[in-house]
């Protein structure tokens, strides 16, 4: 293995497909801002794509998150239960509104654990009058958030059966998740996104289509829409006078954005082939090695393998760390999973359940390139060094 002078970035655009052609005719016809064609078009054809209702287009998908919650009604005092391995976007709009997490465990999928769900309900809170009280501080709980990690889905059948049972509303975070489905079950052919309550999308530059930043709202309810397209634009009422009616937000998509995820939307099946492929090739080729594992998604799934999560078995984080610092001596960009977020600053003082398995994951696994561009050398290089990695290791060199 030689080393090269071309860095191989974790994940990165691919803008091959029609963003300039959509991007120019939006400049040159002067609609760059917050109207214009490409906007509905965007909303349009993403609803489509995912067989919903509708769409909203917004800023992020942070912003989208933070209007889901919104409309599941959440206010301040209120709690929303949580999963703690996640990207910390998942988790702070319910500060925003003044609500609290409860920090849930991840299960195998790295996604939020339903058993731990249904055992937190049962055991931890009281139901009566149709509301969902914690027993420890007596809060009333209104929600959860889903989050669809790396493209895997959690079990949404059997999260669904909680959230009716105790009367709460689902929000899913399928910012990771835009493409995967069910392949069979209770919600066979039903999109990430599409299940619950509300579901989120986002478009930031290394998702699996990017409109550089973006996201979007979707929802079966045609109410919710209704409300999440006026709260994404100011809670105007009368828009000739400027009369508002509520307290809104500046949370549009521009047309240019939009332009460049219409051209990316095009190409989105063709991105999950090649992420398909990629993470076979990877699979394949780290099979021989027994300290290291590609771990796989559920197989009642077709994802979009948006992240690959590689976990380095049976050594401690300081492995992991070692290994992460190797590979980017060797041009290679990879990444530790997310800092629990029940363990960071803002929130060392919410309540968690029961977390385990969310600390093993997070010692052992680190992701590594998935880009859609990525080279054939690029992925033969990216393993080589891995395996070389591995035996620098057991030799006790690193």
């Amino acid at each position: 293995m030689s080393n090269r002078s071309e860095f191989i970035p974790l994940s990165i655009p691919n803008l091959s497909g029609n963003e300039l052609q959509y991007v120019t005719e939006a400049i040159t016809t002067g609609w760059v801002s917050t109207a214009g064609k490409y906007v509905n078009e965007f909303e349009k054809k993403l609803s489509e794509y995912v067989g919903i209702e509708g769409a909203v287009s917004c800023q992020n998908g942070t912003a989208g998150l933070h209007i889901a919650l919104m409309l599941c009604d959440i206010k301040q005092g209120d709690e929303v239960i949580v999963p703690t391995l996640t990207f910390i976007a998942a988790v702070n709009p319910v500060k925003y509104i003044g609500a609290e997490p409860v920090f849930m465990d991840c299960d195998d999928s790295l996604c939020i654990d339903w058993k731990k769900i249904k055992n937190f309900c049962e055991n931890e809170c009281i139901f009566e009058n149709n509301v969902l009280i914690n027993k420890k501080s007596k809060r009333t709980i209104k929600a959860i958030v889903v989050v669809h990690v790396f493209g895997n889905m959690a079990d949404m059948s059997k999260i669904m059966i909680i959230a009716r049972k105790y009367n709460l509303k689902v929000v899913e975070d399928a910012t990771e998740a835009l493409g995967t489905y069910y392949l069979e079950g209770e919600f066979k052919g039903r999109y990430a996104g599409t299940i619950g309550t509300v579901g989120v999308y986002s478009f930031n530059g290394n998702k699996i289509i990017t409109t550089g930043g973006g996201g979007m709202i979707v929802s079966n309810e045609k109410n919710l829409l209704e409300k999440a397209k006026h709260l994404t634009t100011q809670a105007k009422s009368d828009e000739i006078n400027y009369l508002h009616d509520e307290v809104g937000y500046n949370y549009r998509m521009t047309n240019i954005q939009a332009a460049i995820g219409l051209a990316q939307l095009e190409k989105l099946e063709e991105f999950i082939k090649i992420k398909n492929d990629n993470y076979n090739y990877y699979k394949e080729n780290f099979s021989a090695l027994s300290d290291v594992e590609l771990l796989d998604v559920r197989g009642d799934i077709r994802s979009n393998r948006w992240f690959y999560a590689l976990k380095i078995n049976d050594f401690e984080k300081k492995t992991r760390d070692h290994v992460i610092k190797y590979l980017a001596e060797k041009k290679i960009q990879t990444r530790p999973i997310w800092g629990l977020i029940s363990e960071q600053k803002p929130y060392l003082n919410c309540q968690t359940f029961d977390i385990k398995k969310a600390k093993y994951y997070r010692e052992k696994v680190i992701n590594i390139p998935c880009s859609t561009n990525l080279l054939e050398d690029d992925k033969t290089y990216v393993v080589d060094s891995i395996r070389k990695c591995m035996e620098m290791k057991k030799a006790n060199d690193i």
